[in-house]
């Protein structure tokens, strides 16, 4: 793909950082943050939770677009027409930049999280459930940024063990 653009799930971590960069910095792209709070994705669900972030990164854009190109078989509520395109990451130049912006910023509300928070790995494992994090849970307990709707998390809880 044009600049190396491509699905930010197969680019190695330095490459998307400097993928995000070029982007920050060329003066034909605007791109908007859209986040959904744990609490959003405790009551909505995380299909919701992240159809609403999609939704905010449009209404964040510095110019509402024509058409939106939306990676997935489904569509968010949007102030614009969109399409879906299944597996758009890997077919789509506009796709695979908010995919590398989508993941580059998430990565770094980890790395945050990691220091404000540390034990649970955050910087490394993103918030999956890595035996080092579930460690962390049962020595560290629930921190306000766990989804209580998660099964482990709701186990924890439930149990009295955080």
């Amino acid at each position: 793909m044009r600049e190396g653009l491509d699905d930010s799930k197969v680019l190695p971590r330095r490459r998307r950082e400097y993928l995000f960069a070029v982007l920050e910095n060329t003066a034909a792209v605007d791109f908007g943050i859209g986040l959904a709070s744990v609490e959003e994705i405790d009551r909505h669900n995380i299909l919701q939770a992240t159809m609403l972030a999609m939704a905010r990164a449009v209404k964040a854009l510095p110019h509402l677009p024509e058409f939106s190109l939306i990676d997935g078989n489904r569509a968010p509520a949007l102030l614009c027409p969109c399409r879906c395109i299944v597996g758009g990451d890997g077919r789509s130049l506009s796709i695979a930049a908010a995919s590398i912006i989508a993941k580059v910023t998430r990565d770094r509300m980890m790395a945050e999280l990691d220091a404000t928070h540390p034990g649970y790995g955050w910087s490394h494992n993103a918030g999956y459930g890595t035996p080092e994090h579930r460690r962390a849970l049962e020595s560290l307990g629930v921190t306000q940024h766990h989804r209580r709707s998660f099964a482990p998390i709701h186990n924890i809880l439930r149990l009295g063990n955080a």
